[in-house]
């Protein structure tokens, strides 16, 4: 088939919704912002930071991160009433014939000649698999060292009725600050922070995952795109890729 026949077959697919790309870029935005403040607090000491400049810090990185939570527990609601390439039968790996196609596809790729898929492909499922787990972690964990460092909600006034000293007022709690941890119960306090720990691990593991799952996953869009020239990348602009062939989906 001639080049000018090629093109005449092209016919352009709706996939992605105007949801699922106001996501995408504004997961991007808060990711890059949440990385960027979390190394400045990760290196606080070497850089010479002082307290206050730390808890200025984490104060930025938590609103940063409500803005970051608020905006993936939207995105995961619309996984179950979005349009079908949102939807999580559809994104996520498993169902019925995930197996066959994930091998279908692999064997497609081999032979280099990949099968055409309007939503993610059978690989692009595990990938964002890895990438919501590592995403859930970050809010999840996220929220509750907000809570056990600054007091912010949407867990703090817990941590803070823990951490307070006996027969403190309403008004005296609200009035404590996160550096303030010699008014506080000593022993509560001490508690408080061994609980912290494990949240603080995962965290960081999530924060390494995000540093190595990112990179990965710019790199198998480009080379899918050179691959298969469907307009991926695009595709999260316009909502469109772009076929000379049915896809699979």
């Amino acid at each position: 088939m001639s080049d000018q026949a090629k093109l005449d077959v092209v016919r352009a697919y709706p996939v992605w919704d105007a949801t699922t790309r106001w996501f995408h870029w504004i997961n991007v935005l808060c990711i890059v912002g949440l990385l960027a403040v979390g190394v400045v607090i990760l290196n606080a000491g070497a850089l010479g930071v002082s307290g206050e400049g730390k808890v200025a810090l984490k104060t930025v990185h938590v609103w940063i991160g409500y803005v970051f939570a608020i905006n993936l527990l939207w995105r995961i609601a619309w996984g179950f009433v979005g349009n079908r390439h949102a939807r999580w039968s559809a994104v996520l790996p498993g169902g019925r014939g995930y197996g066959r196609a994930l091998l279908d596809y692999l064997r497609g790729v081999r032979a280099g000649d990949p099968p055409a898929y309007r939503g993610h492909n059978p690989v692009g499922r595990l990938m964002v698999a890895a990438m919501l787990l590592l995403l859930i972690n970050q809010c999840v964990t996220g929220l509750v060292l907000a809570g056990t460092d600054l007091y912010f909600p949407p867990f703090g006034h817990l941590f803070l009725e823990w951490v307070a000293p006996a027969g403190a007022s309403g008004e005296q709690l609200a009035g404590l600050k996160p550096a303030q941890s010699a008014l506080l119960d000593a022993d509560a306090y001490a508690a408080m922070r061994n609980f912290r720990k494990p949240f603080i691990e995962l965290h960081e593991l999530g924060f390494w995952g995000l540093l190595i799952a990112i990179p990965l996953h710019i790199a198998a869009v480009v080379i899918t795109e050179l691959r298969e020239r469907s307009g991926l990348i695009s595709a999260m602009f316009s909502g469109q890729k772009v076929f000379s062939r049915e896809p699979r989906d």
